[in-house]
């Protein structure tokens, strides 16, 4: 058996097991319908359809990847900053450490009285600015450890053909700090997927994925639930896979891929 079959056997067995513990403890020690078996939840995924899945995880979707591109924008932006204005590092260094350690009930609040519900149909602000600061600290940290990870001697080199700061971080510095950046990038995607769905519990959206969890807690929908609850888990995944190949095309040398 080759590797790969050998991995997926593995992981097929990991995941039988799991569902088969699961369905006992939903029928022995959860009997009271607080845990709902495997099987129904898949009843519950046929019962409300596709469209039940689309209507509420694509705002959701949206909110998600607005935040993202705005946080991690940011996010680079300042530690490209840190390079060409060293002055700065500690300013920016303290912002992002702020922004992480802030406690998200606290200051979801504050964001929604500031920013307003949305209008019908658009994209809740609160939500998208919650997903920017869900990604922001671990870019920010990942890009500058990474622009720092340059070799010395072509930072000199660059340096003596006359080149400045900014020319050695787009052809040096840029490139060593490529698998650092898109690593974050990767921790960042379901990062933003859960801070939308966070900012979307203080109300002000008739659909997405926080109203329809709150629909479904506040109907004791258990089987709904538990199925968004696995969606949710389906699109992270997806976004931190989607990265993981993009790190594998775009710095293949950082996981042993590329050609000696």
């Amino acid at each position: 058996m080759s590797d790969r079959l050998r991995h997926w056997a593995y992981g097929g067995a990991g995941l039988a097991a799991v569902v088969g513990v699961w369905w006992v403890l939903a029928v022995t020690v959860f009997g009271d319908k607080a845990m709902p078996t495997p099987l129904g939840v898949v009843r519950q995924y046929g019962v409300d359809g596709l469209r039940f899945y689309v209507n509420n995880f694509s705002g959701t979707v949206e909110e998600a990847v607005l935040g993202f591109l705005w946080g991690n924008g940011l996010a680079l932006g300042l530690a490209s900053l840190v390079l060409l204005v060293p002055r700065f590092e500690t300013v920016i260094t303290q912002v992002a450490v702020i922004s992480y350690c802030v406690p998200t009930v606290a200051i979801v609040p504050i964001l929604y009285i500031v920013i307003g519900p949305p209008e019908s149909g658009d994209p809740s602000g609160t939500a998208v600015v919650l997903a920017a600061l869900s990604v922001f600290f671990t870019t920010v940290v990942g890009a500058v450890l990474g622009f720092r990870s340059a070799d010395q001697a072509a930072l000199d080199v660059v340096s003596v053909y006359g080149g400045g700061r900014l020319r050695q971080l787009l052809t040096v510095q840029l490139v060593a700090a490529l698998p650092a950046i898109v690593a974050a990038l990767q921790i960042a995607a379901p990062a933003a997927f859960l801070g939308a769905i966070l900012g979307e519990y203080i109300g002000g959206v008739d659909r997405g994925v926080g109203p329809a969890l709150l629909a479904a807690g506040q109907g004791l929908q258990v089987e709904r639930a538990w199925g968004i609850m696995f969606a949710c888990a389906l699109v992270a995944g997806l976004g931190y896979g989607v990265f993981g190949l993009l790190g594998r095309l775009v710095a293949p040398w950082a996981s042993g891929r590329g050609r000696a």
